[in-house]
């Protein structure tokens, strides 16, 4: 499904680009983005997964693609690779809320631009599609990575755990050992 911007009086620029493929299972994060990139001036496409983002792009090509790395069916990686088979100009940045640095550098080589973890706001990922490409300076022992704090693990974990049980939040506190309630708050708070 494709939705056209909100308003026309945005100009288009042949620096800015001005359309976007949003791909990711959870309503909520598409169309919550959807809303802000369309109050920005950008032609939205949006889809829920594989098939139908490969459906919407065939149709109308973007500029700019936002694909959430685990979905229903086929990845968000094997979707990375078709939309660059379809127009390798398109920009792709992998949101997840299951970033590993070797997932991270597997989406790279396949042509990903950035890689960004959720939550994530459309400056966030505006920031992101900006940075990919730049020269990125690693650290040269593992001493110079920072350890996530715990509540960043926690909030890592929790958010795996939903996603394996496909967004119910009951049957993912029963594996958390939680409360249904303490769950939910959990999921309230920003990632940490």
């Amino acid at each position: 499904m494709t939705d056209e911007p909100m308003t026309e009086t945005t100009p288009t620029s042949s620096v800015t680009p001005r359309s976007i493929l949003l791909v990711d299972d959870s309503i909520v994060l598409r169309d919550r983005l959807a809303l802000a990139f369309r109050d920005r001036g950008y032609r939205v496409s949006v889809a829920s997964n594989f098939e139908e983002a490969v459906a919407v792009f065939a149709h109308a090509p973007t500029e700019l693609a936002v694909i959430d790395l685990r979905m229903p069916g086929k990845s968000g990686m094997l979707l990375l690779q078709e939309i660059k088979r379809l127009s390798p100009t398109t920009k792709v940045l992998i949101l997840t809320g299951f970033g590993s640095i070797a997932t991270a550098i597997d989406a790279i080589r396949l042509g990903a631009v950035n890689f960004l973890p959720k939550p994530a706001d459309v400056d966030d990922i505006m920031n992101a599609f900006a940075r990919g490409g730049e020269v990125v300076e690693v650290p040269e022992s593992e001493e110079e990575i920072p350890v996530p704090t715990l509540a960043q693990a926690e909030w890592e974990h929790i958010h795996r755990i939903l996603a394996d049980c496909g967004g119910n939040i009951s049957e993912a506190a029963r594996r958390l050992g939680i409360h249904r309630r303490s769950l939910q708050r959990k999921l309230r708070k920003r990632a940490p």
